[in-house]
């Protein structure tokens, strides 16, 4: 049963189901300009579209085991490649490697799943894998920060501040929150994200992610972080803003709504345990949500009274 969260959402919407599949193949979604989304397909190395109409087509193909998807503002497209070699792919306006090296050394030595990303507007993406690193528009990739159980990321609207799932240095859950973030009544456990190589979830609700939290980092000029914070005690996995700046991670019950302090706004309850948000459809008011526990995927949509961020894909 959905209650309302003033500003977010109505009492009594339901999730419809729009696609379901086997593998793991619907994550990383992110909005297309015509209402629908684009979904990576990790099984298949492909990169799904879903349109207006629920049309499914295959616009991209050979992604080396692609995972997460991001667009920056200026429609560049970028794929994590969990593939050997691993790698930052773009794929729009032109299909090159980015990044797929760390430190002189393969990214595939930093050890773990390449998981998520989010682009910045001068050619840079910042992406999860382990940690938090920034690839820049050379490729030159650096590490950030001292967060554990990282998963989901994103830029909010001015690109001055990046979130990231997880809980700085390893504190226990809340350690550091600002006051009034409050952890979700009930909230299970930190499960695994769609990432390969990680245990299966089984469907369970709050199968994303392992975060327990989210993070906050000031974003500089040339793209470094600094100021590394927690900013709310809940969120786990998937995450995506709205257009007045509030954060939406899946975690909890289905999605948990944060405001701009770090504070529980409410959650969304999903029928099964989400991975991944977006908001997409007609004026950017619909959110669609994904349920893979890596051998069965779900995509769900529920109208909302808040809008997705326009001027970014996500």
């Amino acid at each position: 049963m959905v209650t309302a969260i003033p500003g977010v959402i109505a009492a009594g919407q339901q999730w419809k189901t729009i696609w379901t599949g086997t593998g793991n193949n619907a994550d990383g979604i992110l909005a297309t300009p015509d209402g629908g989304i684009l979904a990576a397909q990790n099984t298949d190395s492909a990169v799904m579209k879903i349109d207006k109409d629920n049309k499914v087509s295959t616009p991209y193909k050979d992604t080396k085991t692609g995972g997460a998807l991001a667009m920056s503002k200026k429609g560049e497209l970028f794929v994590v490649s969990r593939g050997l070699p691993t790698s930052i792919m773009q794929l729009e306006p032109m299909r090159k490697t980015l990044a797929d090296t760390y430190n002189g050394e393969p990214l595939d030595c930093i050890g773990g799943v390449i998981n998520d990303l989010t682009a910045d507007s001068k050619g840079g993406v910042y992406f999860t894998m382990g940690g938090v690193y920034y690839a820049n528009s050379r490729g030159v990739v650096t590490k950030y920060g001292t967060l554990t159980g990282v998963n989901g990321i994103i830029l909010s609207a001015d690109e001055k501040t990046l979130y990231v799932t997880g809980r700085v240095g390893g504190a226990a859950r809340g350690a550091g929150a600002p006051a009034g973030a409050a952890p979700a009544a009930g909230a299970p456990a930190a499960g695994q994200g769609g990432a390969p190589g990680a245990a299966p979830a089984g469907g369970a609700r709050g199968a994303g992610g392992g975060g327990g939290g989210v993070v906050a980092f000031d974003v500089q000029a040339d793209g470094s972080l600094t100021n590394e914070r927690q900013f709310a005690t809940v969120g786990n996995d998937g995450t995506t803003i709205d257009s007045q700046g509030r954060v939406y991670s899946t975690g909890g019950q289905g999605v948990q709504v944060i405001d701009k302090d770090g504070k529980l706004l409410g959650e969304i309850p999903a029928p099964l345990g989400l991975i991944t948000v977006a908001f997409s459809g007609p004026d950017k008011k619909t959110l669609y949500g994904v349920a893979n526990n890596q051998r069965f995927d779900e995509i769900f949509t529920i109208q909302m009274i808040s809008q997705g961020y326009k001027d970014r894909a996500k």
